[in-house]
């Protein structure tokens, strides 16, 4: 048996150095898979350790082997417990919120540790080998069955919510865990139970978090931030263009002047796509010369800022807050002659967000509009990426904040009680 510990080993060892080697965005999801893979790792040696141990009771001390046996199962259910932790947050990120089931798996991860070092241990000397017994040995396969029925109730709970790629990767992974622990409870000998976690593990790893599939992730942020800024629309420059052009006409060169470098200003600072963050100071910049030449176009147009000071430096996804605006501006004043007012506010939302608030006075949603983008924007992930329609601005932002921000971050809409409507981007609060 200890040749298929080393095999196992050298898999999952592969496997980690695939996954830690590859460009990733730092999330809770990547995160536990990191995690997890190591404790499987660290599962599959404590298992070959004491494969040798159990085996040599003769020369290895009782308390070692107590020792090292406790260890082995301990981490055996930290592992079952974090490959369902790993499948909640799968769910959370099509469903947007945590499972209500994380508590209870916890407190069951507590209880199952608890009893793992204080329940005895007993051995049996068999011809096919010694293995050890006990009320002990209970607790991780009960701790199996526990988060295998978790996350296969989270699953049909939230099916048709899921897509299909991640119900294909949570169903296998849970198939073969299961066909794995039944071989297992009927003849020990015949498999492992790191056969199991380390399928489990290469199956996620093959459908979801393989370096390719973090690598198309990664391209398809960049390709939806180079489309997003080459949206700028070309009305949008004709007009101000045709509008310096009047006012050349009828004033002098300083507002000419003025106008133009507002516009310069505009490009120089739209077309930066080599950083994926910038500081809320940096967009701002960006939507001010925006907006300032919007203003000289349409006079009754007027624009008010409160931006908190201290959020100068907190870093936002690069060019998400003028396509926000845009929308405001043609779907929002245009019916009104661009007349009224948008206030932009930013603002710390507790010690760990902030939000960024886009409200205007216009004419709101039609009836219907708002249950729609509700609609479009929780259900981000599923959407492809947009090249056409009125929705690709608030689509594409959706898409870069969740990927570069994580799941609980985003954009939302409210309707204003006195007209007009609201966006609302949270972000997470870090220092630059």
């Amino acid at each position: 048996m200890l040749r298929m510990e080393i095999a196992l080993i050298l898999i999952v060892a592969f496997i980690a150095y695939m996954y830690f080697s590859a460009q990733k965005q730092n999330t809770a999801l990547h995160g536990t898979f990191s995690v997890l893979l190591m404790v499987v790792l660290l599962n599959l040696c404590l298992d070959g350790i004491t494969v040798y141990t159990v085996n040599h009771l003769d020369t290895v001390p009782r308390l070692l082997n107590d020792i090292l046996h406790r260890l082995f199962l301990g981490s055996m259910v930290f592992v079952i417990y974090l490959f369902y932790h790993y499948i909640a947050l799968l769910v959370q990120e099509e469903v947007g919120r945590p499972s209500r089931a994380e508590l209870p798996a916890r407190i069951f991860l507590a209880l199952a540790l608890l009893c793992n070092f204080l329940l005895p241990i007993e051995y049996i000397i068999t011809d096919e080998g010694n293995y050890s017994l006990g009320q002990y040995v209970a607790v991780p396969y009960v701790a199996v069955m526990f988060y295998l029925v978790l996350c296969a109730v989270l699953m049909l709970v939230n099916w048709k919510r899921i897509t299909d790629k991640k119900k294909i990767a949570i169903g296998i992974a849970l198939l073969i865990e299961c066909v794995v622990s039944v071989l297992q409870g009927l003849n020990h000998a015949w498999l492992i139970s790191g056969m199991g976690l380390t399928l489990m593990t290469l199956s996620f790893y093959l459908t979801l978090e393989n370096p390719e599939a973090l690598r198309a992730e990664l391209t398809e942020q960049k390709l939806s931030m180079l489309y997003l800024k080459s949206q700028v629309n070309p009305h949008f420059l004709y007009n101000t263009l045709d509008t310096i052009r009047i006012r050349a006409q009828l004033n002098g060169d300083r507002e000419v002047s003025d106008l133009l470098m507002r516009l310069v200003d505009f490009f120089r600072l739209s077309i930066k796509v080599d950083r994926a963050m910038v500081t809320l100071d940096d967009e701002m910049e960006l939507l001010e010369a925006y907006l300032e030449l919007m203003c000289m176009r349409y006079p009754d147009l007027h624009v008010d800022y409160d931006i908190d000071p201290e959020l100068g430096g907190a870093p936002v996804p690069n060019f998400i807050l003028q396509p926000i605006v845009e929308n405001s501006l043609l779907h929002g004043l245009k019916n009104k002659g661009y007349k009224g007012e948008v206030t932009i506010t930013a603002k710390s939302v507790g010690e760990t967000r902030m939000e960024i608030l886009v409200s205007d006075s216009g004419s709101g949603f039609e009836e219907g509009k708002k249950a729609e983008i509700d609609a479009l924007l929780s259900g981000y992930a599923k959407q492809p990426p947009k090249l056409t329609g009125n929705s690709i601005g608030m689509l594409n932002v959706q898409k870069r904040i969740k990927l570069l921000c994580g799941s609980e971050y985003g954009l939302s809409y409210t309707e204003n009680e006195t007209g007009g409507v609201t966006a609302h981007v949270l972000l997470p609060l870090k220092n630059s």
